[in-house]
């Protein structure tokens, strides 16, 4: 399969929010993902591209479109992704 095919490529923003922004040094980015692409996909594409994120991801909350998502699903096209720092207090 050819990587210039146009075909099977998701363009999706992704936002982060909190401590997560102060590690990657942005408050969002895009990227290019296979279609099928997951939620755990996109948490190790952003470690590799962000490497402060790493020990963070892992313990993050994710959503889709503004609905929180598991590490399991599917990216739809065109998707708005945002992630959230685990919260701790007393």
């Amino acid at each position: 399969m050819s990587e210039s095919a146009s075909t099977g490529k998701n363009h999706v923003k992704v936002l982060f929010f909190a401590t997560l922004r102060d590690k990657a040094g942005t408050r969002s980015t895009e990227l290019d993902v296979q279609d099928g692409a997951t939620i755990g996909l996109i948490k190790t594409l952003l470690v590799s591209e962000y490497p402060g994120l790493a020990g963070l991801m892992e313990h993050c909350l994710a959503s889709i479109n503004h609905e929180y998502r598991f590490d399991e699903s599917e990216i739809p096209e065109k998707a708005e992704i945002a992630f959230f720092p685990p919260v701790s207090g007393g």
